[in-house]
This record gives structure tokens, sequence and C-alpha cells, in this order.
């Protein structure tokens, strides 16, 4: 196209971005859509890495939040005893509350409490407990007879309870086993990756049907040196439950199936998980799994087509944390599945570039504007959060378990680390602003300066990344000196680790958002002259 024609929509862009596309605006949450299993469900992915295959040796989990309507404050809940005979609540739909005394946080019941719980971070979806057990979580959807009313149990609500009560991936499995066969659940099919500094663990969970109490799930431990991925869709299929070491499941893994017409031990064809209770159409989730284990084991020159991938892969190259953050920026750039490659313009020299406004994030309106198929890459713009975890068994736990978090698209956002033992997020980062722009909220920080990039891509990306990556490359350049300082502390009195680690983290945030807030005003008055 011509150049005032890229002029042109530029400023279409800007005002179809400041006005929103229907697609991009916050609405029902995830569990009130109505189609489950399409392509509403695609918006979350996780990564999940063995200890084998990390850089160092941790075990990895995470979670890339991409929900227009899930809450942005992040607290830290601490541990807590409790009496005999102590009832613990559980609400309805936490993650989207606007905090812990939010009038609307509606009650759905009452399970007895334990004598104990942990201590953890607390985001939409909670992160990591005290003991350095990590979740990560995808929504799949699953069949929409699979889900029940009867239980008081949902996802988030699921999350909070395992973080709680189990110190290790395979305790999280058996507590979420025990407490949805009595309370039942009530959600739809869901994925949690869990990581504890030993294991990684694929879990996939759906209800029971209508009108029955408990839930429907089976587990895959990753390999230790494999890497795997959920990408809203279910990806468990076959199950040796006669190795319990790989696999596990609920009792009535295949007779819930049975009942419900789903698969016939008769017909000779194996019970396949994924079959059974979901399906495998979405490409958009497929897609994304397959960019992720192409980009862990590119030999396998996997399908991009294709309808199933191997649930985990082999590592060729062993990740860390840095590592796993750049699959969370991918945008399948280098493919045909790029959706900013045909966007290109002449340059004064001749040569064919592309365009200033060039970007992979354009609404529905654009992309059909401009003929390019649309594409849900593994980047998300409407990103509410990125967590990557680290779980070490080296380290004391407080200091092994760390959370690399960031705000928004992660593609224009740092990541700072969060131990497993600090004692509170930073003041911007439990202020909930998701209603309405809030200054003193750090999730506009970033969320401002992500949309103002969309605007001219190409060179804001460039501006922007001057900022965020060397506030990322600090925080991983530090990180062993940091972890060096608090180990020692630790051996002396760990509650001083703890406030040393506190403070460090809270400082590393608190200036990055101090830098975002400046970078917002900076694009504002250095892009002017393109509005």
């Amino acid at each position: 196209m011509k150049k005032w024609t890229w002029g042109f929509l530029a400023a279409l862009v800007f005002v179809m971005l400041a006005a929103g596309g229907a697609a991009d605006r916050p609405g029902k949450p995830v569990a009130d859509l109505s189609v489950p299993g399409d392509d509403a469900f695609e918006s979350c992915t996780s990564i999940l890495v063995g200890k084998l295959a990390s850089a160092d040796g941790s075990t990895m989990t995470s979670h890339s939040c991409d929900s227009t309507t899930d809450r942005t404050w992040i607290n830290v809940v601490p541990r807590k005893k409790h009496k005999p005979g102590d009832m613990a609540p559980v609400y309805r739909n936490s993650k989207e509350t606007a905090g812990p005394d939010d009038p609307n946080r509606f009650k759905s019941g009452d399970i007895p409490q334990v004598a104990e719980t942990y201590a953890y971070i607390n985001a939409a979806y909670p992160v990591m407990n005290e003991h350095q057990l990590a979740i990560g979580e995808t929504t799949f959807g699953g069949k929409r007879e699979l889900r029940s009313k009867e239980g008081i149990i949902d996802c988030p609500e699921l999350y909070r309870l395992i973080l709680e009560r189990a110190k290790t991936a395979r305790e999280a499995i058996k507590i979420a086993d025990e407490l949805t066969k009595t309370f039942g659940y009530n959600d739809y099919g869901e994925c949690f990756t869990f990581a504890d500094p030993q294991e990684v663990w694929h879990f996939e969970i759906v209800g029971p049907g209508a009108g029955k109490k408990g839930a429907v799930w089976a587990a895959v431990r990753v390999p230790d040196d494999h890497v795997g991925v959920s990408a809203n869709a279910s990806r468990i299929r076959q199950l040796d439950l006669d190795n319990p070491d790989r696999f596990l499941a609920s009792a009535n893994v295949k007779t819930v199936a049975q009942e419900m017409g789903w698969w016939k031990p008769e017909s000779g064809e194996p019970f396949e998980f994924c079959y059974a209770y979901d399906s495998r159409r979405s490409l958009g989730s497929r897609r994304r799994e397959w960019r992720a284990l192409s980009r862990i084991a590119p030999s396998l020159n996997l399908d991009a087509n294709a309808e199933n991938f191997p649930l985990s892969v082999k590592a060729e190259k062993k990740l860390s944390a840095k590592d796993v953050l750049d699959i969370f920026r991918d945008t399948y750039q280098g493919t045909p599945y790029d959706m900013a490659r045909t966007m290109t313009e002449t340059d004064r020299e001749g040569k064919t570039i592309l365009s200033p406004v060039a970007n992979p994030f354009l609404n529905r309106e654009m992309l059909t504007l401009l003929k390019i198929p649309s594409e849900r890459t593994i980047a998300c713009k409407r990103a509410t959060y990125l967590q990557v975890t680290q779980s070490r068994s080296w380290l004391p736990d407080p200091i092994g378990g760390v959370v690399w978090l960031g705000y928004d698209n992660p593609v224009t956002t740092p990541h700072t680390p969060f131990y497993a033992g600090i004692t509170r997020m930073p003041d911007s980062y439990m202020v909930d602003g998701r209603a309405k722009f809030r200054r003193d909220c750090a999730w506009w920080a970033f969320r401002t300066v992500s949309q103002l990039a969309l605007f001219r891509w190409q060179p804001m990306t460039k501006t922007i990344a001057a900022v965020w990556g060397p506030i990322e490359e600090k925080a991983f350049a530090d990180q062993a000196k940091i972890e060096e300082e608090a180990l020692a502390l630790y051996k002396q009195n760990p509650a001083r680790a703890a406030e040393f680690l506190t403070a460090y983290c809270v400082k590393m945030a608190e200036d990055a958002v101090a830098a975002y807030w400046k970078l917002h005003d900076d694009l504002w008055r250095g892009y002017t002259q393109y509005f």
C-alpha cells in the first residue's frame, strides 16, 4: 500500500483502539460463555518445564492470564492457624472480586477447615505457596453436558484451597480429588499445571455431569527432561493407570464417559480423555501448542495444522526462565502465521519494509478491513498478567520459590521477581483498576503503554524495549547475588531474610511501575505528531 494509505489506516487504528473492539472489551466471565471448547476459551497459555529440561535444575510452570475480566490486584496471604471445628468459606467466582472485602464476593458454601493453611501469592488465580508449590492454568471448557450445579467449588477456589493445603504436586492432586469428590466441582473443564521442586504435572478436570456431585479428572507427570504446554484445549489422551508414577485419574474417569455414551469398551477403541470429555477442534489452541513445542524441539518438524501433538517434548536446549518468557512473547514471527508480515510499504530507496503501523495485535475490524487471516498467538494483548515460576530443591523454600511476574501484554512488559518468602506485594499491585483508570494501580502503568504501542507498533515497541529490557535483564543478572545474600541472612534469622527479599521485590516492582508511568508520558509527547 502507498504511504498515504498507511497513514490513513494508522489514524483509523487509533480510533478503533480508542473505541475498543467488541472482542477486546471487558465482558462476561469465561465461565458464562455459551459454547465450551470453542474459541471463546482461547484465553490462557501455560508452559511446564521439568528439572532436567531447565538451565539451572529448577522446575517451572507458568500462566498467561489472558482474560479481560480477571481482577488486577495481587496480594500475599499469610500462613494461618485454625481451631478444631472451624469452617472455611468457599466463594463463587473469586477471581472477579475487587478485593478480599468486596461485597460482591458471594459465598457458595463452607467446608471443614484444616489446622494450618499455608501462605501464598494470591493473584486472580493464586500462584505459589510457601512450600514452592506453583500452579498455572488454562480453561478448555469440555463438553457442556459435564457441568454440574450441585458442587460448591469452582476453578479459582480449587486453586486457592490446594495452595493453602498442599506441599507437593502429588499432594495437590490428592487434595483436588478429595475436595471435589466430597463437595463437588461446578466449573468448566480446566487444566492445572503443577510444579514443586521435584516434579511437574499436567492435570485436567471436568464436571461429573448435570445433577451429580463430584468431578472427573486425569493427570500426567511431565518427564524431568521434557517441556509441556497447555493452550485451552484438553491434551491428555491415553492413560496407563498401571503406572501411577506417570499417570493418575479419578475412579470414575472411564465410567462417566461410558454412562454418557462417549466411549464404549466393546468398540475396541482406546479410551482417550481429551476426546471423551472435550474435542481437539480449536485451531487457535493447536497452533499455540505447535509453536511452543516447535521452539522447544525444532528438529521434530511438527505440522502447524496437525490435530494432535505430544503432551510434552524433550528439550533440545535447556531453558531458563528468560527463555520461557521469550516463548510467551512469540507472535509467530518468521512464520506464515505472522499477522504483521503483509503490512508492508516501499521506502524512499525502493525497498519493501514493514509499515510503522504493522503489528500482530490488530482487532477484528482491522483484520477484516485488511483481509488478514486471524491467528491466536502465544503473546496476547489482553493479558491481565503473566507469571513464570521457578521451584528449586537446593534452596530453602522462601528463597527457592520465585515468581517472575509482569502485567499486561508480555511483549511490552518487564517481569520482576517475587519470592515465595515475601510478606507483601507493592501497594500499587494491591489496587484493582480493571473497572476504571487509576494512576495508583500498577496494572494501568503497563496497560496504557501496551495499548499506545498498538498505534505505531514498529517504532514504539523499540522505544518500549529500551525501558523494559534493562529492567528485566538487571533482575536476572542480580538473581544469584540477591539469593546468596538472602541465604546468608536465612541461616542467621529467617525473618530477616523475608524482610530483605520483600524489600528487594517491592523496590524492583515499584521502580518498574515508575519507569512505565514516565514512559507513558514520553510516548504521548514523542509520538503526538502521528496522532
